[in-house]
């Protein structure tokens, strides 16, 4: 019986490991998309971000750092780096759906809609709600690849399991090097 348990778990990581899936189906699997968590930094936790709302500001700030060709784009302020990470952890995050978790707590943040092209702004909001994230493993640890909007201001789900809860993180029994 100890055998069989033995070639199921190697089954499942060899299955697992040749997995040429773009999106996990579970948070914090690991990515063969090595440079998502550097991409979601630089497309929402800038440096030097307006702390007004003003449009000309915004729009100067979208044409400087991460131009105009995503007609909404979500900024975190860089002072919450830190809790953004949390919500890739079962401290801070709930599995949501597919590598998608949840944050525990809600997050305030600004959201811009621009023309795409032309970076002219429609709208600045700042808004507070919980972050949906989606969370690969990278050099082991378990971070932030994308920022999915929240347009229905979902919650976590109190019986939700954890972002890194071991039922769903198969792959933690498998090493690969």
């Amino acid at each position: 019986m100890a055998a069989l348990g033995a070639f199921l778990t190697l089954a499942v990581c060899l299955l697992l490991g040749h997995q040429t899936f773009a999106k996990n189906k579970f948070p914090c699997q690991p990515s063969n998309w090595n440079n998502g968590y550097n991409t979601f930094l630089k497309r929402h936790v800038i440096s030097g971000m307006p702390t007004s709302l003003d449009q000309n500001e915004w729009q100067k700030f979208i044409k400087d750092n991460t131009g105009c060709d995503r007609p909404t784009q979500s900024f975190l302020y860089p002072k919450d780096l830190d809790r953004v990470k949390d919500v890739c952890t079962n401290e801070g995050g709930a599995t949501y759906k597919e590598n998608l978790c949840i944050s525990r707590q809600s997050f305030t943040f600004v959201t811009v809609r621009s023309e795409p092209r032309t970076c002219e702004i429609r709208s600045v909001r700042k808004e507070t709600k919980h972050l949906i994230l989606a969370c690969d493993l990278l050099d082991n640890k378990c971070l932030p690849v994308h920022f999915e909007g929240n347009p229905k201001n979902l919650k976590p789900n109190n019986n939700a399991k954890g972002c890194q809860a071991p039922e769903t993180n198969l792959l933690s029994l498998c090493k690969f090097n």
